[in-house]
């Protein structure tokens, strides 16, 4: 009786377990999505990064927007020229070129040059720091210098110097934006290596004000626009420069300034 009741149970789980068998083999035919082979070879290429640069939110996305053609074959940042041509040739597609752009930190108002206004005992964050009385400098435009930024850099393109403020490694760095989306501040651009001059400061308080708090502010004088101010303009007390394709900076404008908020090809180890 054991024994029938024993072979029963096994027969019963067998059965069960051939027929559950079935039913995935079955599933699996119909469910199936079939993969185009050209994204499995993109993806391939790709250096898994999952940094979003591309505005996807991975590489895997990444590689189905180019084949589908919702992104460009050149979209990735981090690949650089290399992965572009080779996914261009994975797509049978003319290879377009990457225009590289590097990371610039728009504040030289570090430790030495800047005004506190408190001392502050919170959590080390440029985000936190924003919402709880804005850090201990005085100037609410400059960088806060918690490091925030270089956390976000996963390609170890940026450190904090002596003095308190971000510096990035353009060599190193890939463009891929996280550095920029960390500033609470909106101090960190891309931009490409060719354009050579830059106002590295984003204050817009009056020049006495602007000056009081920071050694390196912009003081709203308007000498750098004298040289040309078809490429650089006044807006509300703060030189802003209006970048075009072909502008590669002019050396003048930056000797004008008599903070050197201004710079022309400033080493950006700095």
């Amino acid at each position: 009786m054991e024994t029938n009741l024993y072979l029963l149970g096994l027969s019963s789980m067998g059965g069960l377990g051939l027929f559950f068998a079935a039913l995935l083999v079955f599933a699996d035919k119909k469910l199936r999505v079939e993969v185009d082979p050209k994204i499995m070879l993109i993806e391939e290429t790709l250096p898994t990064a999952n940094c979003g640069a591309c505005g996807e939110p991975g590489c895997p996305a990444f590689a189905e927007a180019v084949v589908k053609g919702t992104a460009e074959v050149n979209g990735c940042t981090v690949g650089g020229e290399e992965v572009a041509n080779r996914i261009a040739s994975i797509l049978g597609v003319e290879a377009k070129s990457v225009q590289k752009k590097v990371a610039k930190v728009f504040c030289r108002g570090g430790n030495k040059e800047t005004d506190k206004k408190a001392i502050y005992y919170g959590v080390t964050s440029c985000s936190l720091a924003t919402k709880v009385g804005g850090g201990e400098k005085s100037c609410k435009y400059s960088c806060l210098g918690y490091g925030e930024c270089v956390d976000s850099c996963k390609f170890n393109a940026m450190w904090m110097n002596a003095n308190g403020l971000p510096v990035v490694d353009e060599d190193a760095c890939t463009s891929c934006n996280k550095c920029v989306e960390a500033c609470p501040r909106n101090l960190i651009e891309l931009h490409s290596p060719g354009i050579k001059l830059h106002v590295y400061c984003k204050n817009h308080d009056p020049g006495k004000i602007a000056k009081k708090i920071c050694k390196v502010a912009c003081i709203g004088c308007t000498l750098c626009v004298k040289p040309d101010p078809e490429n650089i303009k006044m807006v509300d007390s703060l030189a802003v420069i209006e970048y075009s394709d072909d502008y590669v900076g002019l050396e003048e404008c930056a000797k004008k300034c008599p903070t050197n908020a201004i710079a022309y090809n400033l080493n950006p180890i700095h």
